[in-house]
């Protein structure tokens, strides 16, 4: 029986190649065991070797359990950029933090990735990361300069001791791009389009072992400049306290008590056309109870945050000052039937700061010139049902509705000087975006799966339907109606072959676009015309990829992104590459 389930497995594998593929390029991290980011920085629990003392009686006692992630797929993949998700195959049994790999393929794709850590005494562990790709851009679609490159550079530092461990990481990024996009004038070929982003993080997270009183601390800074003089700075801390596992009765009933503590900071200096220039500082506080019985049980809280938010340009008389308090609901409720069924539902609300770093990551071709403002969501209701069948097939569905205030989406800008000429910065060719904010409401299904056929075959695929009904706008700008992603890892001959593929589909969406045209003379200038309803097309992309271990410190790869060979729009005027397959080598060492 697993023979015939391994033969399809492989041909399912083969025959993906027309379905799906993913929307940006790879990052190549073969086997990359940690990487320098708090957010990760929990995974090192399950990384670190089993030595005496170590971990505490009081957290090794909770059993390991799987649970599903959600990850958005439009928040997290980005088609037309260099930066990708690592869906490369993992030989998990014999990972190795020492290594460097390489790799090239067509379009002049270069990726390059290295890792080196050692331990010194006292569990004290300290490491660096590089990271560097680069392509030469659609040479034979556009006539101007598409080529981009990125590299990061990181060092980290993680310390294990008795009570806690402590995680130290720096790093710098470098993404070198340019605008593209243009699709509404035809500039000469040497017209320069660059834009180039610096940030530098330094982050720290302290982890206490047992949930007594100070569960953890974190501490997170960043520094971003552009090529357009940007300046922003951003730090932030987190407290958690806790105290956990309290019995009530002796009927199984326990309570959590949990409270958080944060305050963040971000200051945003434009010095580019209307020099918009924004502070913030939040304070919030996060108190909740839990109540529990086996896997059923009861969440009551809230969240206070208390903002002041400074705003000002050349067009405002004077600043904008505002300070606010906001509440925010956060319950939910879970009744367990059973393993393979468990209903839920609940309500939150939260307050975002709307960074540039942030922003970029969802879409770099902003102009260096936005105004930020926080998105509030009132409240958003959910109820949904999961489970796990035998602990081969795990899921999750679940449908919401909320409520916001300053919703914030990207609409495209129109020429900024309407003079008729050619000779203008490289993002004044109606080839950038701003943010727009909007109050309203939004409503949310979701659904994922993991299916475990085999110890050797992973299987898991997620799809999102989200609609806006906005206050003022008929349509949102740049967001699909529906997305989802469907992936698999397999390995065979003993691990020493992995293969994978994950693709990610989306609708088309709906954005405003602007025809322009030249009146002669004697007004000399470009004349536009805006379409609200434009539409930018959906689309399917597949990956694939091959891992197979040739020797335990040589290996070679393949990667395959994009196999459907579709230059579609992520946004507006902006294709992404077509096929590309890129092949290296990986030395362990």
């Amino acid at each position: 029986m697993n023979k015939k389930i391994q033969i399809l497995s492989i041909l399912f594998l083969g025959i993906s190649s027309v379905a799906f593929s993913q929307i940006r390029e790879e990052k190549l991290i073969l086997n990359k065991k940690r990487e320098p980011e708090v957010k990760k920085i929990e995974k090192k629990k399950t990384s670190v070797a089993i030595e005496k003392n170590y971990p505490p009686e009081e957290k090794s006692a909770n059993p390991v359990k799987y649970t599903i992630t959600d990850v958005p797929a439009v928040s997290d993949f980005k088609t037309s950029t260099i930066q990708g998700e690592d869906v490369t195959p993992k030989f998990d049994g014999t990972a190795q933090n020492n290594y460097f790999q390489i790799g090239m393929g067509n379009y002049g794709k270069i990726l390059a990735d290295a890792n080196i850590s050692t331990t010194l005494e006292n569990k004290l562990e300290v490491g660096a990361d590089v990271h560097v790709l680069s392509t030469n851009g659609l040479k034979k679609v556009y006539p101007w300069d598409s080529k981009q490159s990125s590299a990061t550079l990181g060092a980290f530092l993680n310390s294990y001791g008795e009570k806690g461990k402590i995680n130290v990481n720096a790093e710098y990024g470098l993404n070198n791009y340019n605008y593209y996009g243009i699709y509404a004038v035809n500039p000469s070929a040497n017209v320069d389009l660059q834009q180039k982003v610096n940030q530098f993080k330094v982050n720290g997270y302290y982890d206490f072992y047992s949930n007594e009183i100070l569960n953890d601390v974190r501490v997170k800074s960043s520094f971003l400049s552009d090529h357009f003089d940007t300046k922003e700075n951003q730090a932030s801390i987190l407290a958690n306290l806790s105290k956990h596992a309290v019995k009530l009765s002796d009927n199984g009933i326990v309570m959590n008590a949990d409270l958080g503590l944060g305050l963040e900071t971000v200051k945003t200096d434009f010095a580019l056309l209307n020099k918009n220039s924004s502070t913030f500082f939040n304070a919030d506080i996060a108190p909740k109870v839990t109540f529990a019985k086996g896997e059923s049980y009861l969440m009551v809280g809230s969240s206070f945050n208390f903002l002041n938010a400074r705003n000002s340009n050349l067009i405002l008389a004077e600043e904008l000052k505002n300070n606010k308090t906001y509440w925010f609901p956060q319950a939910e409720f879970q009744v367990a039937a059973s393993k393979e069924f468990k209903f839920y539902g609940g309500v939150d609300g939260g307050l975002k700061l709307n960074t540039y770093a942030e922003l970029l990551q969802e879409n770099p071709f902003l102009v260096s010139d936005q105004m930020l403002r926080p998105t509030e969501t009132q409240y958003h209701f959910y109820a949904g049902l999961r489970g796990d069948i035998d602990e081969t097939f795990k899921y999750d569905v679940s449908a919401g509705f909320g409520k916001m205030k300053n919703i914030m989406f990207f609409g495209a800008n129109n020429l900024f000087t309407n003079e008729f000429t050619l000779d203008r910065p490289g993002y004044d060719f109606a080839n950038t975006f701003s943010t727009i904010y909007d109050d309203g409401n939004v409503s949310d299904i979701k659904g994922s799966l993991q299916y475990f056929p085999l110890e050797n075959l992973i299987v898991d695929a997620d799809v999102r339907f989200l609609k806006y009904d906005l206050k003022n706008y008929e349509n949102i700008y740049n967001v699909p109606l529906v997305t989802g992603s469907i992936g698999a890892k397999y390995t065979m001959l003993e691990k020493k072959l992995s293969l994978g593929f994950k693709g990610i589909f989306a609708t088309d969406r709906t954005t405003n676009s602007y025809m322009l045209e030249g009146v002669g003379n004697p007004s000399m200038i470009f004349q536009s015309t805006e379409d609200t309803n434009d539409k930018v097309g959906g689309y399917a992309d597949l990956n694939l990829s091959a891992e197979y271990k040739i020797h335990k410190n040589f290996s070679i790869f393949a990667l395959g992104n994009n196999l459907l060979s579709s230059k579609y729009q992520t946004y507006k005027g902006y294709k992404v590459l077509g096929a590309q397959v890129v092949g290296g080598v990986k030395i362990t060492f």
